[in-house]
């Protein structure tokens, strides 16, 4: 018998429960991220039956779609995805949460557009931990620096962090890179900069999720786990 799309979940959210406990964290703390990127709208509807509240999506284009046919009215959505400067002013229609801004001129572009459409943009600064030069993200000795800058355009409100970090098949080896992004968060901080909360650390995911509640991550990012692998016949 087929898995379905609430099975899956159910336990998602048991493993995130059991994860939290096991390290003295209350898992309403918690908030899960359902990826949905390449998803049907009718297999993202089944999830949000199932009691999925946030969806987080890698692509404009397919992202718009998904939001005109599903509404907001239950959900937020997420932008997770590495995001071009040209994009700036559809995010910021579309999106609650950017996960993903990595540079002053990105901010400045979000910021823009955000003030002209009389919106405060959340958003969460996504650092490159593992310095991998395939990956995006303000490198970690650049990042306070960038919190500060970006902490001074009035149409941007900065949650926290987040990052994606080298993929191992043991948990147990990203791990530091879960830390690291924590003792970042804990540094931003003590800054006590001016419109600046780091409320929010943005990491962990179907294989790894585990280990980053551990670590202290508030938003975790599961896909697979829920949807199964992309192109999967998973039932509804």
């Amino acid at each position: 018998m087929a898995e379905t799309i609430q099975s899956r979940l159910k336990r998602v959210k048991d493993r995130i429960t059991e994860a939290a406990l096991a390290c003295g964290r209350d898992p309403k703390t918690i908030k899960l991220i359902a990826v949905s990127k390449t998803v049907p709208a009718d297999r993202i509807l089944a999830a949000i039956g199932a009691g999925v509240t946030d969806l987080g999506e890698n692509y404009v284009q397919e992202a718009r779609e998904k939001i005109e046919a599903l509404g907001r009215e239950t959900v937020s959505w997420h932008f997770i995805g590495h995001l071009q400067t040209n994009k700036a002013k559809y995010v910021v229609r579309l999106f609650d949460l950017i996960h993903s801004v990595d540079s002053l001129k990105l901010a400045k572009e979000l910021d823009k557009r955000a003030r002209a459409v009389g919106k405060v943009q959340k958003v969460l600064v996504q650092v490159n931990i593992s310095g991998e030069a395939t990956k995006s993200g303000i490198e970690t000795e650049q990042a306070v620096a960038l919190v500060r800058q970006m902490a001074l355009l009035d149409n941007l409100a900065i949650c926290g962090l987040m990052t994606m970090p080298p993929y191992f098949n043991s948990p147990e080896k990203v791990r530091p890179y879960f830390k690291a992004l924590k003792d970042l968060g804990n540094r931003v901080r003590t800054e006590a900069i001016a419109n600046v909360d780091m409320a929010e650390l943005s990491m962990g995911m179907t294989g790894d999720f585990e280990a980053a509640i551990q670590e202290g991550a508030t938003l975790v990012r599961i896909g697979t786990a829920i949807f199964g692998h992309r192109g999967a016949a998973t039932s509804r």
